[in-house]
């Protein structure tokens, strides 16, 4: 038997972060990660070779362009995820050692194995040679991730019918590929499999992809993955998803109409990966949406356990998961985390990638009675037309009075600009910051003041800015 202050489990971004700021705290803490690795589903399936692979599609996209260009013969097409993926075993691994070494350097014990609540203050680990070691802890902190969800009318096998974790093994590009979803995830794969010259067919039952995000930003997405020559079917209602044992997946509407395609993709959402902690045994239980109910600072109704991450619940982000699991080591330390506020920014690496930040257009309408809109679109800057990257489009959001409420940007470079539009509002500066000050040029950063330019004109004139995407 071991005994620790804290006993963290899993060693993914809440995880992690969790484990350090307790480390540092001056507690003895342990870390259990089930997979080989430490980063959990974030690094393993997750952020970091998913966006790994968006990469290298840009990449082969923009040199088969040059090629094209040239005359010069195309590249060749029958390439594999693993090869397009390229060098990630190796930073997988890099990041392993990396995190292990950092992790290690504040003092915490990393153990791998599958962790089992046996009561509130005492976890079982079974590692993979079948031994037990029991850990005792004054805290515990819940970090374990999430799994794909599994639907009972789609039947992933991993072979024909994919999920957000297995599509990364796929040995090749098919020649189509039905995703279902209109979320995060389902975007972003869709759009990359489209951009590397797959037929895709994004099947959702809402009439909107990526209908959370500001009206704008959801419709320049989708018209984006249409040019890449993806096809979006809206409001249609998939019951039965199946390989018919030759060479089809074959989907199965409500009105009967089926449609098919050689791989399929399920990304529709994922669930917590608390099943296996037996985290009854510590006097908790999930709610009906499968989670692990927390307060502000992640404090569970067993007041020494805490939960943060992927097991809590949207916004289900590695960097809000980040933080999350700070928080909970703050909390359980009784030091003051500080203020987080509550311009939390969101990045969706799709192609084109998406950016946002405070209210949407509808949102400020609907608090303030009125909004008043700037935008300004990439082919107005000359970093947009330098590097062939004329379709984005930056918004800024303001209430009646000038002061800045949101911020949404769909383009190159929108997942890093949008931190400059989150300092804004952080400080609760005016459209005028971005027109006061100056920015390098030829940057993206120009279309801030682009847009606050043209805010500021609707505001002298009393109308809304320009309404076009």
């Amino acid at each position: 038997m071991s005994r620790v202050d804290v006993f963290v489990i899993g060693s993914g971004p809440a995880g992690q972060k969790a484990a350090i700021q307790a480390a540092k705290g001056g507690l003895s803490v342990a870390i259990c990660e089930r997979l080989r690795e430490v980063g959990g589903a974030c690094v393993q399936f997750g952020t970091i070779p998913s966006k790994t692979l968006r990469e290298r599609a840009v990449s082969r996209t923009r040199a088969m362009r040059e090629l094209a260009r040239s005359g010069r013969e195309e590249l060749d097409q029958s390439i594999s995820v693993a090869d397009l993926i390229g060098e990630t075993g190796a930073v997988l691994k890099a990041h392993d050692r990396y995190m292990t070494a950092q992790l290690e350097r504040n003092g915490v014990l990393v153990v791998h194995g599958r962790a089992r609540f046996l009561d509130p203050h005492a976890v079982e680990v079974q590692f993979a040679n079948g031994q037990i070691e029991r850990f005792e802890a004054d805290h515990i902190v819940i970090a374990s991730g999430s799994k794909p969800r599994r639907l009972p009318h789609i039947e992933t096998d991993h072979e024909h019918i994919y999920d957000s974790d297995s599509v990364l093994s796929l040995g090749y590009l098919p020649r189509s590929m039905m995703v279902f979803g209109g979320g995060v995830i389902a975007c972003e794969y869709a759009s990359i499999f489209a951009l590397l010259g797959v037929e895709v067919t994004l099947i959702d039952r809402y009439p909107m992809p990526l209908g959370f995000l500001d009206a704008d930003l959801a419709s320049h997405f989708l018209e984006a993955f249409e040019r890449l020559g993806g096809v979006f079917r809206g409001e249609c209602d998939v019951r039965n998803v199946t390989f018919d044992g030759v060479s089809a997946v074959i989907a199965t509407t409500a009105d009967g109409e089926e449609l098919c395609a050689d791989k399929a993709l399920c990304a529709l959402g994922r669930v917590s990966q608390v099943a296996d902690l037996n985290i009854e045994a510590a006097g908790l239980t999930v709610n009906d949406r499968e989670l692990i109910d927390v307060d502000d600072s992640g404090r569970t109704a067993v007041a020494h356990i805490y939960a943060a991450g992927d097991v809590v619940g949207p916004p289900s982000l590695a960097s809000a998961s980040m933080e999350q699991g700070r928080r909970a080591a703050c909390a359980l330390l009784g030091i003051d985390p500080g203020d987080q506020g509550d311009f939390l920014p969101s990045g969706i690496y799709s192609v084109p990638e998406l950016a946002s930040v405070g209210l949407t257009e509808a949102q400020a309408r609907e608090r303030f009675g009125d909004a008043v809109i700037g935008k300004a679109h990439y082919r107005e800057i000359a970093r947009g037309l330098i590097a062939d990257s004329a379709s984005g489009l930056l918004k800024l959001i303001a209430a009646p009075d000038g002061k800045l409420v949101g911020v949404h940007i769909v383009g190159a470079a929108a997942t890093d600009l949008i931190h400059i539009g989150q300092m804004a509002l952080i400080h609760g500066a005016p459209h005028t910051v971005f027109i006061e000050n100056v920015f390098n040029f030829p940057t993206y950063a120009e279309s801030y003041r682009v847009a606050a330019l043209d805010l500021a004109a609707a505001l002298r004139e009393g109308g809304q800015g320009r309404t076009a995407a």
